[in-house]
């Protein structure tokens, strides 16, 4: 059976057009553009998104002098979504932000708990560290409905990376920087002439759709039947006959 999307109450109606657009909200959807926009944009998307994060961590002395590295590796596989391929439910900002923070929230937990050991039995034991947190990342991103495949690489990198691993808890706002600062370039590089995000929280409901002009000639016939008895229906309920009409002038009797 066919279906289409209902769309739901929208707060970026409110916006000014020339605003909302760079927010995904459009008023009609948008052309379909040729593959090679398509490849030329995404190119342009991952190239600027992840300059923009490395020029952050790299350049500023705050970040530096809190040995931040360069770049969390989990948002070159976030790029592959979120700027080639922005229709997909995994590239929209929920999962995108939600994933990653949780992924770097249990990743910490886990080897805040690990880092109780003796030193040497942790490094011996990070492959369990690791495990646990992409497992448990990947059921709470399923219940939270903020599931993004890379953020389960943003889950271990606490767990297998030294460097990581010694930031501690000031890997969650860096993780929420990092996903601000990425979605922020997809805002603006995807809506130049695509159209990125397809929803912000909640996608849009899918329910049958209307019978139209195009249906099959079977339904076409069942429709047709059902308003003959429709008709019918209403003709016996609602109006006398017309031969009892006929009788009672023919009959002054009848009059009242």
């Amino acid at each position: 059976m066919p279906s289409h999307f209902v769309p739901q109450h929208n707060i970026l109606i409110h916006l000014p057009l020339w605003l909302s657009r760079w927010f995904g909200y459009r008023r009609t959807p948008p052309p379909k553009r040729p593959q090679y926009v398509v490849w030329f944009w995404s190119w342009v998307g991952a190239f600027c998104g992840l300059s923009v994060i490395m020029a952050v961590f790299g350049q500023a002395q705050y970040f530096i002098n809190r040995h931040v590295p360069l770049l969390i590796a989990s948002y070159g596989a976030s790029a592959v979504l979120i700027y080639g391929a922005i229709e997909a439910p995994l590239a929209q900002p929920r999962p995108l932000v939600g994933g990653h923070f949780i992924g770097a929230l249990i990743g910490v937990c886990c080897t805040k708990l690990f880092l109780h050991l003796p030193p040497a039995r942790f490094e011996q034991l990070r492959w369990l560290d690791a495990s646990i947190s992409c497992a448990t990342t990947v059921v709470l991103m399923q219940i939270t409905g903020t599931t993004h495949p890379p953020a389960g690489a943003t889950s271990v990198l606490p767990a297998v990376d030294a460097a990581f691993t010694q930031l501690g808890w000031y890997y969650l706002p860096v993780v929420l920087l990092s996903s601000s600062l990425a979605l922020a370039v997809a805002l603006v590089i995807n809506n130049l002439q695509r159209r990125y995000p397809l929803f912000w929280i909640m996608p849009p409901k899918v329910v049958p759709a209307a019978p139209g002009p195009g249906m099959g000639v079977a339904e076409q016939g069942a429709e047709e039947v059902g308003q003959r008895s429709e008709s019918v229906a209403t003709t016996t309920v609602d109006e006398p006959p017309q031969v009892e009409v006929e009788k009672r002038n023919a009959d002054p009797s009848q009059m009242v």
